[in-house]
């Protein structure tokens, strides 16, 4: 799923909140392939020329609203959104990443090498595992995203807010807000350094539901009148 297109809003609903929930720029541990869950890990040098080109695209979408995460990484993200449009940000630690804890630090083969069965634990998609040492479950960080979300969408209105976050916590908040089982979170495709997914509260005649608009998207959309044809 890219972000070519935008999906139409259908008869009989109304666009409320559209949230952005923005990956952040690069890290050496991003490089490297290691956990970083909550580890303060700062922007690399490439981190940061990304999150500077992608703030002038998503400038262009006239957000009304940055959040972020209080780990550097995602904050120093937002920074550069805000300083292309003006806004100021506000920092809500229910955007972090899952705490990972004993993963922390580790990469994927580190993991496997000296934790075989927790690393077989989280891989199975396990949505209650925690790792030991202070980690959380998947349902733990859906249900705090969730929080993030629907406070920053009650905060914008009918605008648009752009939440700098990560990206396991992000495809938890997309599942948690579209109805995918968390069993299922795999299902959606990674979230790239500094790439967004747009979701869109649509307002209906009987319920509000959540319409996942763009994932992974690195270009602005173009918007299309009918979604058969």
């Amino acid at each position: 799923m890219t972000g070519s297109v935008t999906t139409p809003t259908p008869p009989g609903t109304a666009r409320a909140a559209r949230i952005v929930l923005w990956r952040h720029g690069q890290t050496a541990w991003n490089e490297a392939g290691r956990f970083q869950g909550q580890t303060d890990v700062p922007l690399d040098s490439v981190g940061r020329a990304q999150a500077q080109r992608a703030a002038v695209m998503l400038a262009r979408l006239e957000p009304d609203l940055i959040v972020s995460s209080d780990l550097r990484r995602a904050h120093d993200t937002a920074r550069a959104l805000a300083e292309v449009t003006g806004l100021a940000v506000s920092l809500d630690p229910d955007l972090r990443e899952t705490n990972g804890g004993h993963f922390q630090g580790l990469t994927g083969e580190e993991i496997q090498a000296q934790h075989p069965a927790d690393w077989a634990a989280w891989a199975s998609g396990d949505p209650h595992f925690r790792n030991p040492g202070g980690g959380e479950s998947r349902t733990d960080v859906a249900a705090r995203m969730l929080a993030a979300v629907l406070r920053a969408a009650d905060q914008v209105g009918d605008g648009l807010a752009v939440l700098a976050t990560h990206g396991g916590a992000a495809r938890l908040a997309v599942a948690q807000l579209i109805g995918l089982p968390l069993e299922r979170v795999g299902s959606l495709g990674v979230i790239s350094n500094t790439a967004w997914t747009m979701l869109e509260r649509r307002r209906g005649p009987h319920a509000d539901h959540w319409a996942l608009v763009e994932h992974n998207a690195r270009t602005l959309p173009q918007a299309v009148t009918i979604e058969e044809g």
